[in-house]
């Protein structure tokens, strides 16, 4: 059953992660480099305290023109309420979330730690392999 499989089977744990103090250009030249299209914001003890995504780096970047200013921190323009899920949330539990939030993708917490990252793709993957090795056909 699709329900038994956790999203801790399928989530990404080797993340890019921006600092708040972080240059809001560097965390744009992240972002592009590794083809992604947002990250968590972590604080100095390793605490998820947001998210950077490229909505809001253009928020910020146009914000920043009209008071010709360039730049600014990842603080300044990130995102700091958070949703996120379980490491032990099940993968139709995060499908519902993604559909029914409009989300891409969701922190992944065990304990209140991050522990990895888990994404629409994650979820397609998950279904593709289920389906491939034991869904009812």
């Amino acid at each position: 059953m699709l329900k038994s499989v956790k999203v801790r089977d399928y989530m990404t744990t080797d993340l890019v992660t921006f600092t708040p103090g972080m240059d809001l250009f560097r965390a744009i030249d992240k972002l592009l480099m590794h083809r992604i299209s947002g990250a968590p914001v972590l604080d100095e003890n390793g605490y998820l305290i947001g998210l950077l995504s490229e909505g809001d780096c253009l928020k910020g970047i146009l914000a920043g023109s009209y008071f010709e200013e360039a730049g600014g921190s990842v603080a300044s323009v990130m995102t700091t309420v958070v949703e996120t899920i379980d490491a032990d949330a099940d993968i139709v539990k995060a499908a519902e979330h993604f559909i029914s939030q409009r989300r891409r993708r969701l922190p992944v917490v065990d304990e209140g730690q991050l522990v990895g990252q888990i994404s629409r793709r994650d979820i397609l993957r998950a279904m593709q392999t289920y389906n491939q090795h034991g869904a009812p056909k």
